[in-house]
């Protein structure tokens, strides 16, 4: 499963009828593809590692978690599902809000590299770990987060980033929203966020620049470090 490329057409997922990735943690298809992003890394670090399934496994996880700002975010991420945590027994920082075992590593997770693809906003690549961590353990987030954060997933992993005044919008249609339309008005709203990308990258080329074109600077490095979560 290859995490889609800068700039790639959002594609609709076959079973929920959502863009892919969006549709998770409900859809059995987008949930797939979202862990798939962690899953992907993990298999590239292991092989690097030249590391077998099992107890190298382990071992190699336990050293990810000991020093998560060494390594990427998704192989930080991957090495905690494989650890399983010793006050809830459930996958280390997957547990319920209040574990504090889970809650500790999960604060910890945000240590960990970012490295911002060539040809996207500063900060594209925090959002898209921010959005997948919560999408991943929906269950210490509100469910108006969960379901802002899953459905601008899609856009984010083809190098969108909200600016302050859209999120601010999608937060104000948010909180102003009855909660049985809400899913529909955030999908109006991400439809509309989707429409605006289309229409900058065509215009991208003929003004000889665009926030995601190739000819945006070099790719940033950098940890978001302990309370940048959000």
């Amino acid at each position: 499963m290859v995490r889609p490329e800068v700039g790639a057409a959002l594609r609709h997922c076959a079973q929920c009828g959502g863009y892919e990735y969006g549709g998770a943690p409900a859809c059995a298809v987008c949930r797939e593809l979202v862990d798939g992003i962690v899953e992907e890394e993990w298999a590239a670090f292991l092989r690097h590692w030249d590391a077998a399934e099992g107890e190298q496994e382990r071992v190699l996880a336990e050293m990810v978690a000991a020093e998560p700002d060494r390594h990427d975010w998704r192989v930080v991420d991957a090495a905690l599902d494989r650890l399983v945590c010793p006050d809830c027994g459930d996958r280390l920082a997957r547990g319920p809000a209040g574990c504090p075992a889970c809650d500790r590593a999960h604060g910890f997770r945000y240590a960990a590299i970012e490295t911002d693809r060539p040809g996207v906003p500063p900060g594209n690549e925090h959002a898209i770990r921010v959005n997948v961590s919560v999408v991943r353990r929906p269950q210490v987030s509100s469910g108006s987060e969960v379901l802002v954060r899953r459905m601008l997933l899609p856009l984010l992993l083809v190098g969108f980033l909200p600016t302050t005044e859209q999120a601010q919008r999608v937060s104000a249609l948010v909180k102003r929203s009855p909660p049985g339309r809400r899913a529909q008005l955030v999908e109006e709203s991400v439809e509309a966020l989707a429409a605006d990308l289309s229409r900058t990258r065509r215009a991208g080329p003929a003004a000889g620049s665009s926030p995601t074109s190739p000819d945006t600077p070099a790719a940033s490095r950098h940890r978001s470090g302990p309370g940048r979560s959000r």
